[in-house]
Parts: C-alpha cells; sequence; structure tokens
C-alpha cells in the first residue's frame, strides 16, 4: 500500500477539472442542438481491457418518490483507515489518484488491473428528507471485490495492491459514475459492492466524515448470465449456487432499495445504476 501525505485533498485539481469539462460538454451539447434546430451543416471474454460503456451526459431529473437507503455494514475490508492490514492502517482515501471514475486498475505505484465483464455504475444522489431534491458536489467511496472474490488492500495474492477502490463527486444532477468490473461472488455473500457518502470531497478523507454506508444488490438473473459465460468467474459460479437473498447475511432483510438497475450484455459489457437516498 502507498500511501501520500496529502491524500484526497491532492486530487482537488482533478476534480476541478472533472466539473470544467462537464460544464464545457454541456455547452457544446447544447449549441449542437441549436445548429440542428436552425438546419445547419472489445473483447468476448468480458476482461477489463475492452473499454466500458461510457455514462450518458444528459441531466436527470430527481426521482418522484425516495427513501434513504439501509444502513449496512462496511464489512471486513473498507479500506477507509478504521482498520488495518498487514499491520498497516489501511486508508485507500489517502492515496493520490484515489479521486478517478475507472478504478480497474490499481494507482500510486501499484500497477495491478483487475480483469472481467465490464461495468459501469451510475447512482444518483437525492435527499430523503428534502422532496428527493438532487444532492450536488457529494463524495461517494465505492470498493468491491475481483472476479475471483478478492479485495484489494487485504487478500492473499493482492494485499499490495488498491484496485477497484475510487471516489467520485456527484454533478448538478446529483450523478456520479464509476467504471468497473462486475464484481465476484464469494462463499456465504451475494454478489454486492460497498459504498460510503460523505458531504463534501473534502471530507472524503476517512471513515470519521461519512454520512452513510451501505450495499449495492445485482439482479440474479444478470449474476447467473455473467458467470456461467464469462471468463474468470468460475468459483463465482460455484459460491452463487449456495447462495439466495433469504440466506444473504446482508440482503435477507429485503433489497428494495439497493437492488440496481442493469441492462448490457457481455459483448458490449453492462450498465448498472441506482438512486440513492440519503440524508441532506
Amino acid at each position: 500500500m502507498h500511501h501520500h501525505p496529502e491524500g484526497l485533498l491532492a486530487d482537488l485539481p482533478i476534480l476541478l477539472a472533472q466539473q470544467q469539462h462537464r460544464r464545457r460538454l454541456l455547452t457544446l451539447s447544447a449549441g449542437l442542438l441549436l445548429a440542428g434546430c436552425g438546419g445547419g451543416g472489445s473483447d468476448s471474454d468480458g476482461t477489463a481491457a475492452t473499454p466500458a460503456p461510457s455514462p450518458s451526459p444528459s441531466p436527470a431529473p430527481a426521482p418522484s418518490s425516495c427513501a434513504l437507503i439501509p444502513e449496512e455494514t462496511a464489512g471486513p475490508y473498507p479500506g477507509d483507515g478504521s482498520n488495518s492490514s498487514g499491520g498497516q492502517i489501511a486508508n485507500a482515501l489517502a492515496l493520490t489518484g484515489i479521486v478517478r471514475q475507472d478504478m480497474r486498475r490499481s494507482i500510486a505505484g501499484a500497477s495491478g488491473l483487475a480483469e472481467g465483464v465490464p461495468l459501469t455504475l451510475t447512482l444518483q444522489l437525492v435527499n430523503a428528507n428534502g422532496g428527493c431534491a438532487n444532492l450536488a458536489d457529494y463524495a461517494v467511496y465505492l470498493w468491491h471485490c475481483d472476479r475471483e472474490g478478492r479485495y484489494s488492500m487485504y487478500s492473499s495474492g493482492v494485499t499490495g495492491e488498491n484496485y477497484l477502490r475510487a471516489v467520485q463527486v456527484s454533478g448538478s444532477d446529483g450523478r456520479l459514475s464509476f467504471v468497473t468490473i462486475f464484481p465476484g461472488c464469494y462463499d456465504g455473500r451475494m454478489p454486492h459492492m460497498h459504498f460510503e457518502v460523505f458531504r463534501s470531497s473534502a471530507q472524503a478523507t476517512s471513515f470519521a466524515s461519512k454520512i452513510r454506508t451501505s450495499q449495492i444488490a445485482f439482479p440474479t438473473d444478470v449474476c447467473t448470465s455473467i458467470y456461467n459465460n464469462a471468463a474468470g468467474y468460475t468459483t463465482s459460479r460455484t459460491n452463487f449456487a449456495r447462495i439466495s437473498f433469504a440466506t444473504d447475511n446482508v440482503f435477507s432483510d429485503g433489497t428494495t432499495l439497493q437492488m440496481a438497475s442493469v441492462s448490457g450484455d457481455l459483448t458490449n459489457g453492462y450498465q448498472a445504476t441506482l438512486v440513492v437516498g440519503v440524508g441532506g
């Protein structure tokens, strides 16, 4: 694990540049639409090297209804400064470059690549206590296991890696996106992703400032299709056959507010979306 004394603070210029880039894209899109009105002129095995589908830049309205997403355990592998690995505090939030959309490769001196079926995950943060208004400039730290079921920074063989961990900041529409892979299924848990929500990027430096911790679930038919047909998910297929939402120790009480909507295929990759209700 390679830590940087400035951590997320060193990435703040990147956030500003991303926000400016987003505004330029929206301005350009508007110009092209006006011009049109005026009459003027992958790999089949789903490895992580395959570019994932690009998130849509179109603005998303606030949903007509929402609820506070359930609080869930961060599990034993959060990498948010709340525990240790190999005798050192494990805090991916202190890594230079942790603010990134594509989270498939390790950063800060590590170079591992998480291979698997490409997945673009888009979250829309809304105020569950304020009319479901979109929450802009909030930060989300997302992490999950690789296709073998291992967590970077903790699991044997990948303790020196930090892939599949990233921070993104919501735009004015409350949305943020991650480019990643479909997670594996390890023994005893349904496939899932973990995330923590912070009120700003400046506060997303350790677990101490998080305002919500939850998990994302995935439809069983999608999991079955990927595990049965994609390269590298053999162990996941075996583990998935032994678990269900009813027996999962996190999702057994329901997944209504945590179940991602997923579309796509093995050839072109998948897209997942979820509305996340948090306190404003």
